[in-house]
């Protein structure tokens, strides 16, 4: 995994899009966009239990009401499917193919397999990838590599996150990737990870491999910015 995940940050993208995680890119927009409104009104429309998602998030209540008022503004029904995901994830990356990688996101984001994104899912995964700890951060990685949900990683499923990454990047990389690096880098990734050899990687081989290298750990931007 260290030898993926420092391929990825060493690769230099050439998006015109702001340098910051998209994340972040998000949550300021919204933020700058609805600040002055906020000041002057109170949020019409607000999820049930707003005082139960500033507990269970490192969000505060303000920011939460932000972050929901563009979620309707982008989204007016509050529940986000996949094909409309995917359109706005595009935008992001207009330079390659982000459908793939929007399909693996999504179900990441869709923790209860139902089909749609609502809003208590969305703030509770940008939580984790924004303000969550090492360990979370870990855990929520896992999540969305592990494509079938059975609790382990096996090659085929990391071959094909990392072809969606690259796939979404597009041309617009340097150095110019090979046809075959995904596969050399998941190689790597395995040979590292899978201590008992029994070709899957658990949660705690996962969680052990990457808080033993500080390269991994500083790695961890990378999926910071292709969020």
């Amino acid at each position: 995994m260290g030898a993926v995940m420092g391929t990825f940050s060493s690769l230099q993208t050439k998006q015109r899009r702001p340098s910051k995680d998209i994340a972040w890119w998000y949550y300021q927009r919204q933020r700058d966009k609805l600040e002055d409104e906020l000041e002057m009104t109170v949020v019409c429309h607000r999820p049930e239990g707003l005082e139960q998602l500033e507990a269970q998030t490192n969000f505060t209540k303000r920011e939460l009401q932000i972050l929901y008022r563009g979620f309707k503004n982008e989204c007016p029904s509050g529940v986000v499917n996949e094909d409309t995901f995917k359109q706005i994830y595009a935008q992001f990356f207009p330079h390659g193919d982000a459908s793939m990688y929007a399909h693996y996101l999504f179900h990441a984001f869709d923790t209860t397999q139902t089909g749609s994104v609502k809003f208590e899912d969305f703030v509770t995964a940008l939580s984790i990838l924004l303000r969550g700890s090492v360990h979370e951060k870990l855990r929520w990685t896992f999540n969305l590599y592990d494509i079938n949900k059975d609790g382990y990683i096996n090659k085929e499923e990391m071959v094909d996150i990392v072809q969606a990454i690259y796939d979404m990047m597009g041309k617009y990389t340097y150095p110019v990737l090979k046809e075959d690096t995904p596969r050399q880098h998941v190689d790597i990734f395995f040979q590292k990870m899978d201590k008992n050899r029994d070709g899957v990687v658990t949660l705690d081989e996962f969680l052990e491999s990457c808080q033993e290298d500080d390269n991994i750990i500083k790695s961890l931007q990378l999926f910071q910015n292709v969020m």
